[in-house]
């Protein structure tokens, strides 16, 4: 765990809770891109941009434990990243900053260009970015309160994030580069 502190408005949430379907049930965020695993890069990209830092995992806590402040695991049956949400502890701030394992080059000022836009909105509780047309609802800054409604989602069998948000007030951000690389699929590792 490094200990530099970044916007204390934020607490971070890394989500690495998946079952690695697409790499053979492997770990994903452990695994290793360019030399060091992706938990690890997205970490240090993130931790300047927050007080806290947590990771979401199923597996594998001790390995993930050295890259956050707190680690905690889904509580639910239910798979997918809003298992993750859902299950998220008490945290030091309302604002939390969503991302997931596998994007190693999100970008620097992420956070802040997030929180920025939930400051101009405040009608709005969830910002999150896009790219080049493409929608990345998994880097995102929520307003804690809006979890409140997650349980309702969730019991009625909705799974998808963008439709969840689709039930929210969400803005979205526009950022260029190959921030949001994703690195899903066996040929993207070392």
């Amino acid at each position: 765990m490094n200990n530099v502190q970044g916007d204390t408005r934020l607490t971070g949430v890394i989500l690495a809770g998946g079952a690695g379907l697409r790499l053979g049930g492997r770990d994903k965020g452990l695994l290793h891109w360019r030399g060091q695993p992706l938990v690890a890069q997205v970490a240090a990209r993130l931790r300047p941009q927050v007080g806290e830092l947590l990771i979401n995992c199923n597996r594998n806590r001790d390995d993930y434990k050295r890259y956050a402040d707190r680690v905690f695991s889904d509580l639910t049956d239910v798979s997918g990243p809003l298992a993750g949400l859902h299950s998220l502890p008490e945290t030091r701030s309302s604002l939390l900053l969503v991302t997931p394992c596998d994007t190693p080059l999100l970008p620097l000022n992420l956070g802040e260009r997030l929180r920025l836009a939930l400051d101009a909105s405040p009608e709005a509780d969830i910002a999150y970015a896009s790219a080049a047309g493409c929608a990345h609802y998994l880097h995102a800054v929520l307003r804690r309160r809006v979890l409140a409604g997650l349980p309702d989602y969730l019991g009625s069998g909705g799974r998808s994030v963008q439709g969840w948000y689709a039930s929210q007030h969400a803005v979205t951000v526009e950022f260029s580069g190959p921030d949001f690389l994703n690195c899903n699929t066996p040929d993207a590792f070392d």
